[in-house]
């Protein structure tokens, strides 16, 4: 068990440190080319891993149709949003405003798949909106730039993104449905990165940037999500929820140590609230799915 929670804090790790190296990458090469490359070589790496463990099978209608929407929603309109987003807003408040994901998810599985929203979750809720409001409003009221709204929209397609997910995966594995997405997604987001690109354009001839932008692609889209799937099944969904509370820590702390950047008693305190409202959200859904399975086990 040792080894597994160790696994999930290295992909929560990389996860965090996602957002400080793709505040660099986006200042070398522009939004959308970025989020295209990026998930080329993801699926790449997913197709070749597919393809090596044998995990292919035959997509029904029903199946196309959502991968069609998570394409749309998941990828093309949660890709565009981040990067451009990130040419303005700092990485500490994109990886804040993004923390709030399990929460939104959560509401709209409430809304979408009726599932129980209960009494902490929305205690939760209220807790960290009350803690993006201190982080965006930088504690003097509210200042929402484009770049905030942007990865609003991103955080809120992602949640979107998690409901299609869960209706996919009720017939298809979660890695071989994650491979697919990815595809499907980098398909839909190509030929709007190409329009994208013009003759000004700033794309970087450094070999730094594009190593930069294998690596990150290739171990946070693709081996951090092979590993933390696997990790789900021994950990546990609602434990392993716990550890994503650490990506905001992780982004502020990378985002000072290689930008530089400046980090407030406001947004220490913003990520303390966002922080305890995550986990008051998911401490009482990761026990009513223990209650629930141990009936289950007892039938």
């Amino acid at each position: 068990m040792i080894r597994s929670y160790l696994l999930l804090l290295f992909c929560v790790t990389a996860w965090g440190s996602n957002f400080v190296f793709g505040s660099i990458l986006v200042k070398q090469f522009p939004p959308l080319f970025l989020a295209d490359a990026r998930l080329i070589c993801t699926s790449l790496f997913l197709l070749g891993y597919a393809w090596y463990t044998h995990t292919f099978v035959k997509i029904k209608r029903r199946e196309w149709g959502l991968l069609f929407l998570l394409g749309l929603i998941g990828t093309l309109a949660n890709q565009t949003a981040y990067f451009y987003g990130l040419l303005t807003t700092d990485a500490t408040t994109a990886s804040l405003i993004l923390s709030l994901a399990p929460i939104v998810t959560a509401a709209l599985a409430a809304f979408f798949l009726k599932e129980k929203f209960t009494p902490k979750m929305m205690i939760g809720s209220l807790l960290a909106l009350t803690g993006t409001f201190f982080v965006v409003g930088n504690g003097a009221g509210l200042s929402f730039s484009k770049g905030v709204f942007l990865i609003a929209i991103a955080m809120v397609s992602f949640s979107l993104s998690m409901i299609i997910i869960r209706k996919l995966t009720e017939s298809l594995h979660p890695f071989i449905a994650t491979v697919y997405s990815t595809v499907a997604g980098t398909l839909f987001l190509t030929p709007a990165a190409l329009l994208s690109v013009d003759s000004s354009a700033r794309i970087s001839h450094e070999a730094w940037a594009w190593l930069l932008l294998i690596a990150t692609a290739i171990l946070m889209q693709g081996v951090c999500g092979i590993v933390w799937n696997q990790q789900l099944k021994i950990v546990g969904t609602g434990k392993a929820a716990i550890f994503l509370n650490l990506q905001p820590f992780v982004a502020m702390l990378m985002g000072f140590l290689l930008l530089g950047s400046k980090v407030t008693e406001v947004q220490i305190g913003g990520s303390v609230l966002i922080v305890a409202g995550v986990i008051v959200a998911t401490v009482r859904s990761q026990k009513s799915v223990q209650h629930r399975s141990t009936i289950s086990q007892a039938e």
